[in-house]
């Protein structure tokens, strides 16, 4: 399948994000919740927001506020893909799950178009990369208790700076991620935890009209 082999060498870097993700969140949430969310969630940025408002001593309605709110792009994409889906509502909402930033990227053709095969091939790959790196994490976590000792911090920003790099190329898109960085910026200092990482979530939703 055309996505499986595009998606190859992505679902080695998905591993390694998902391993700074078990490493991160296995103090905040335990281990048995981490490896639970990315089987669940499977949304690196939502589950690294939600880890972060919960380290900075934020509360769990405040994490799953900020995971929510990350997560709203996924309308926009799901009604972007609908068209390259087939079959009954069943089967769409369940081909629909294989939406994720990683898959989407790799199945645009332009112009509003979408490969299915590459969508769904993309997403074969890297669910299993995400849980079994948080897993490895988690299981790493006794030698690795700081993930910027083996730079794990820089993985997961870098890789979604990868990802972002064509969406930047729009100005809405430049827009929602300057908001962002200022409103988190501007609030660090005076807000209590968790409310930085909502309010520069709330950016996201910039394009979700236009989409």
């Amino acid at each position: 399948m055309p996505g499986i082999r595009a998606a190859a060498p992505v679902g080695v870097a998905v591993f390694f994000v998902g391993m700074s993700f078990g490493v991160t969140a296995r103090p905040v949430m335990g281990a048995v919740a981490a490896v639970a969310m990315s089987a669940i969630v499977f949304a690196g940025s939502a589950q690294f927001a939600a880890a972060a408002v919960l380290a900075d001593g934020g509360s769990p309605a405040a994490a799953l506020l900020a995971g929510i709110l990350l997560n709203a792009r996924f309308l926009a994409m799901g009604l972007a893909v609908a068209p390259a889906l087939s079959g009954g509502r069943l089967r769409r909402a369940l081909e629909g799950q294989a939406v994720v930033d990683a898959s989407f990227a790799i199945a645009s053709r332009g112009e509003g178009r979408f490969d299915r095969h590459a969508l769904i091939g993309g997403t074969v790959v890297q669910y299993p990369a995400w849980v079994l790196g948080t897993l490895a994490g988690v299981l790493a976590g006794d030698l690795v208790s700081d993930p910027r000792a083996f730079g794990l911090d820089a993985i997961f920003p870098a890789f979604f700076l990868v990802l972002l790099a064509e969406e930047l190329r729009s100005g809405s898109a430049v827009v929602a991620a300057l908001l962002g960085a200022a409103l988190a910026l501007a609030l660090v200092p005076v807000a209590p935890p968790g409310i930085p990482v909502l309010a520069a979530s709330l950016a996201a939703l910039i394009g979700l009209r236009r989409t």
